[in-house]
């Protein structure tokens, strides 16, 4: 059994631990202000680090101090309570991701787990998470923790939640609104954001949030029935949604042009379009978006001949298109 003066120095050697990685040197007289130890204890603590296998080098100077450097062999790594959860939150979408790592991270998720306290096992066991699109470029993961898992346990216990929401804008003053309400089906993650999908009971209809820009209230509301979202596919649904179609997985606006371009130079920036080759320095192109405007701008950027086959309002959109910018390149406009 573990005594009140172990687990002191085991909690001290947490946040000795901490400090030395997110700070290259400490002076020793530093890191004891910080623990709220004496610099005797301090050392006491390094030599214990030594022992578990982390290499803290004495770094010498007028005030002394101390370094962890990178070792050749793996020490037993010791987490606080968040970082554990972060750790077992990140595994557990690692195992979704389709990065090839699936099976490295499964294993290493259980290996965490199975030394997890029952209080963290419990919060990371009701973290039920889709992954429908790996991660790009850009990719932003910065969600609260503790947003997640309630969001998670909502969508397990069917509970309804209320939440202030920050816009794309900035945030919002909560005293200025009431606070919006949501039955929550999913927890996604497409394109290293998060997203909830509910079912909003005011407008009748779904809705999908960034959970980063959800500030979640307390208690959570009434239960409800879960249903399924609209073709039962949370990827497909999540993916029309994107393209501006509240039915199938397709752009609303799509069209078909020739371009004079090779099609091993347009097939890297297609996206989800379908190029043809037609030639050593022409292709087809097929591909939409969830506007004729945004269609028209977006093939604009292969900086080439354009000959669009069709449809009609695409034509268009290219004659505003021209229009708007002829006027643009105007002096004094």
């Amino acid at each position: 059994m573990p005594t009140a003066s172990s687990k002191v120095t085991s909690r001290r050697l947490l946040s000795l631990l901490s400090l030395l990685q997110v700070r290259r040197d400490w002076p020793g007289a530093l890191l004891a202000q910080r623990l709220e130890v004496s610099e005797r204890t301090v050392r006491r603590d390094v030599d214990r680090l030594r022992e578990l296998g982390y290499p803290v080098q004495a770094v010498k100077g007028p005030e002394g101090g101390y370094r962890l450097e990178a070792g050749s062999e793996l020490p037993p790594l010791l987490f606080d309570d968040e970082q554990a959860v972060a750790l077992a939150v990140a595994l557990r979408i690692a195992v979704g991701t389709g990065a090839g790592i699936e099976e490295a991270a499964a294993r290493a998720l259980a290996t965490v787990r199975q030394v997890l306290p029952s209080r963290l096992r419990r919060r990371v066991d009701a973290l039920e998470v889709t992954v429908v699109e790996s991660a790009g470029r850009g990719a932003d993961l910065q969600v609260d923790t503790a947003v997640l898992l309630a969001l998670s346990a909502a969508v397990r216990s069917a509970e309804e939640v209320r939440f202030d929401y920050r816009s794309a804008a900035g945030p919002q003053d909560p005293r200025l609104r009431p606070a919006r309400r949501v039955q929550p089906h999913h927890l996604v993650v497409r394109g290293g954001r998060w997203y909830a999908i509910g079912w909003d009971p005011e407008r009748q209809d779904w809705r999908i949030y960034r959970a980063d820009r959800m500030a979640l209230r307390v208690p959570n509301g009434p239960r409800f029935s879960p249903r399924h979202v609209p073709g039962g596919d949370v990827a497909a649904f999540l993916s029309a949604r994107f393209k501006g179609s509240d039915s199938t997985d397709t752009w609303p606006c799509r069209g078909e042009v020739v371009l004079d371009l090779p099609a091993a130079q347009v097939a890297p920036f297609a996206g989800d379009a379908v190029v043809e080759e037609l030639g050593p320095a022409r292709s087809r192109l097929l591909t939409g978006s969830w506007s004729w405007a945004a269609l028209a701008a977006t093939l604009a950027r292969f900086d080439t001949e354009i000959e669009v086959i069709g449809p009609d309002p695409l034509r268009d959109a290219f004659a505003t298109l021209s229009q708007r910018a002829a006027r643009a390149a105007r002096p004094g406009t």
